[in-house]
């Protein structure tokens, strides 16, 4: 089954339940999938990969929303996060700053780099975003690799 049918069959579970809420936060990541589904090509599905970047980018932005909220708006930022945890579900889980770590450091050893220096991040990268790709958050990535930086 696709995302976007995992998703609509959530939606019309929610809308079955008359939970509002959570019917209007699936329907926004249905339009989402789909738009991209549609840019992309193909109307029925999406790789999981990329459907995953979708959920991943929905989540981001409502994160945003959260932290640029001004002061007084508590309930903004409350329908944001409670957003947030409906469409985490969709995510597969998250690496920690562990495995991450470990991670770096295969791509490292694969490559044959004992000391990484910031020349070599581009390099580095290209052999390590696929495999955390929709497992990690791009910015925590880019932080453990730096703290291997020897420079």
């Amino acid at each position: 089954m696709s995302m976007i049918d995992t998703v609509r069959a959530d939606m019309m579970t929610a809308m079955k339940e008359k939970n509002k809420f959570k019917k209007e936060a699936l329907s926004a990541l249905l339009s989402a999938l789909k738009a991209k589904a549609i840019d992309a090509g193909d109307r029925g599905s999406l790789p999981d990969d990329v459907a995953f970047a979708v959920v991943a980018k929905e989540i981001k932005a409502l994160k945003e929303t959260a932290e640029t909220a001004p002061a007084g708006y508590e309930e903004v930022v409350k329908e944001c996060k409670e957003k947030i945890e409906i469409l985490s579900a969709y995510m597969p889980k998250q690496m920690s700053e562990d495995e991450i770590k470990d991670t770096v450091k295969g791509v490292l050893s694969r490559l044959g780099i004992d000391s990484p220096s910031a020349k070599q991040k581009g390099v580095i990268m290209k052999n390590l975003m696929p495999l955390v790709k929709g497992k990690a958050d791009g910015k925590l990535v880019n932080e453990i690799l730096a703290s291997f930086f020897v420079d």
